[in-house]
């Protein structure tokens, strides 16, 4: 058996790993379920490809990130690993023939999006294969309790008990200790092993700014810096008015949201990796999986709904661990929406009823039908048809997602593909007595290797351009040759995709869990407060408050970040302290330890401060235990 160093060497080309990244790649290979909270770039994905190809067996990795998986598929490839993917927008004769290479075709990775665990096919062949660890990526969204819940990843209990002594690695960038909790229970961990770097960032420095004009305030904060950046904003329309307006000031920069086709957003993501953009101003949609290491802003033009959204997308600002930047820009109107987002995040039965039944109609879906088929999906087209309100729809939609009845993806560009389902002596018998196809197929197999094993890419253009004929000839003899079952033939796509999850049922009798609903409810009200506290904050550390959220107890301030420069803060923050401590200490004496569980987010320096300030003052003592009590 190679070792992991020999891999890590023989593949990616590194010397060493990273922290953690070793003690995390030998607890799996020690059979150890583990948990791994890593930073945005922190290298989560070295944590499982290491140790796979260090053991005999598949590694099975569910993730939601298509564009992801199908980047760290190609790039297995390209050095010789075999490693697949199953994910919305194949075909099922795509996803059997994919699944067979599993049983028998020596891959070492097999890459799932969490829908797919909801197939009897998929699970009865994963039942079958021989695997040597189940890696769970973004694992918060198997927590009902985290910011970004996917009722598939409930399945994945469903392959532990298939392979009772597989080894899980769930491994996520940001989770509170209520979300590690049940991401360990909901995974089955025999024990409770979880590997955790430090959640502050002492080279990113945060902070929250009020301007009156935050365009104007974006434009200079880009000026006063040289290095490359991410804006980020709700509006799709709002991602091209900032990037216009950055190159009328001579600021180099583009858009991205995910409404633009797959093509165009590629290139753009391309365009700013390689640096010939500086700026990138997009949704949400950007960032997840980009592992470009020399960013040195990120600004947000609006507030983000909680702040593990806010803490993953700042920290992909100084992966390079030079210093960096993350700039939080708001007005009174950005926290009044923040406030009313509960109510439009949230609908009420009838309108998630009733978009139920629009998309089964739209879809023309019959009753029991639909399970595992996955249907282009035009969101926009879907709103206009049905006369339904944007914004509500979009939560009915994410609440039917929740509720484990449909899943949706981004659109992710599907190139086409052909795969030979006959023996080459049947082709060669069709190539002689069709000669026209004859070109056709001698240029396939002379480009697309390995096509009577897999389904391989083909570009029909090139083949085209290649063989006289013009692409809609090209096309037509492929579905012809489709037809008579010498190959299989997929078009590209580039549309979204939505799956049933569960046969199609009647919108009058679809299963909602209302108790469910409303615990989540209130969960995102709590996250929205914390948000709208972090942002009205003016005592605490930044960095501090951060890391406090996610159950770190932190040792410093940053003393970069807006409120650790306000030199009236560290008062101020003194005389907060000395309160909360008045109210933990009224009903008698308690240790330091007590106390900094009861009041949370100060750094330890400043309880050192305060604590030293309240005894010299005679307002507060230690008794004979060395607990602190106060002096009445």
């Amino acid at each position: 058996m190679q070792q992991p160093i020999e891999i890590l060497k023989k593949y990616w080309g590194y010397d060493r790993f990273r922290p953690l990244q070793e003690d995390i790649i030998l607890s799996i290979m020690n059979g150890q379920d583990t948990l791994a909270l890593l930073p945005t770039g922190g290298g989560k994905s070295i944590c499982f490809q290491v140790p796979a190809l260090c053991l005999d067996g598949l590694c099975v990795v569910i993730s939601p990130l298509i564009a992801l998986m199908k980047d760290q598929v190609e790039n297995m490839r390209r050095v010789g690993i075999k490693a697949t993917a199953i994910y919305s927008g194949m075909q099922l004769d795509e996803i059997d023939h994919t699944l067979d290479s599993c049983l028998y075709g020596g891959y070492k990775f097999l890459y799932l999006s969490p829908e797919r665990l909801l197939s009897e096919k998929v699970m009865n062949r994963i039942g079958r294969m021989q695997l040597c660890m189940i890696a769970v990526d973004e694992a918060h969204c198997i927590s009902q309790w985290g910011y970004d819940f996917r009722p598939p990843y409930l399945e994945v209990s469903r392959i532990r008990e298939l392979h009772p002594n597989v080894p899980v690695l769930a491994l996520t960038a940001s989770a509170t200790q209520d979300v590690r909790d049940d991401i360990m229970r909901r995974l089955e961990f025999k024990k409770h092993v979880v590997y955790q770097k430090s959640f502050e960032r002492k080279n990113l420095t945060y902070l929250v700014n009020k301007p009156e004009d935050k365009a104007d305030r974006m434009v200079n904060l880009l000026k006063q810096m040289k290095g490359s950046a991410i804006v980020y904003v709700r509006n799709r329309k709002r991602t091209r008015e900032l990037a216009e307006l950055l190159d009328r000031e001579g600021i180099s920069s583009t858009f991205y949201h995910a409404g633009l086709a797959s093509a165009m957003r590629s290139n753009r993501q391309d365009e700013w990796k390689c640096n010939k953009v500086r700026v990138m101003v997009s949704t949400n949609a950007f960032g997840m999986g980009i592992d470009k290491p020399d960013v040195q802003a990120v600004i947000h033009m609006d507030l983000p709904d909680d702040l593990e959204s806010y803490y993953q997308e700042a920290g992909r600002a100084g992966r390079n661990e030079q210093p960096a930047f993350a700039f939080l820009l708001h007005n009174d109107t950005d926290l009044a929406n923040l406030k009313g987002k509960t109510v439009i995040n949230f609908p009420d039965t009838a309108e998630i009823r009733t978009v139920y039944k629009s998309i089964c109609n739209f879809l023309q879906v019959p009753i029991g039908g639909g399970m595992d088929v996955s249907y282009d999906f035009d969101l926009a087209k879907f709103i206009d048809t049905f006369d339904l309100h944007p914004l509500k729809t979009t939560s009915a939609l994410r609440v039917l997602e929740n509720e484990g009845l449909i899943n949706i993806s981004e659109g992710v560009y599907l190139p086409s593909r052909i795969h030979f389902s006959t023996s080459t002596s049947e082709l060669y018998r069709f190539q002689v007595a069709n000669p026209p196809y004859d070109r056709i197929i001698k240029f396939i197999l002379r480009t697309a290797e390995g096509a009577f094993e897999d389904f391989v890419k083909i570009n029909e253009s090139d083949i085209a351009d290649r063989t006289g004929y013009n692409f809609q000839e090209v096309v037509r003899m492929l579905e012809y040759m489709s037809r008579l079952g010498l190959m299989r033939y997929l078009p590209r796509k580039d549309s979204p995709q939505l799956v049933f999850c569960i046969p199609r049922e009647d919108p009058n009798y679809i299963d909602l869990d209302t108790k469910s609903y409303n615990e989540r409810k209130a969960r995102f009200e709590k996250r929205i407060e914390a948000m709208l506290a972090y942002v009205s904050n003016k005592t605490r550390c930044r960095s501090c408050t951060l890391v406090s959220y996610f159950g770190e107890r932190p040792k410093n301030n940053c003393g970069q970040c807006d409120v650790c420069r306000n030199p009236e803060a560290a008062a101020i923050q003194i005389a907060e302290i000395s309160n909360k401590l008045a109210v933990a200490l009224a009903d008698g004496p308690k240790s330091i330890p007590q106390l900094k569980d009861l009041v949370q987010g100060f750094a330890d320096d400043s309880w050192t401060v305060a604590i030293t300030k309240f005894v010299e003052d005679g307002k507060m003592s230690f008794d004979e235990h060395g607990r602190l009590c106060l002096i009445r």
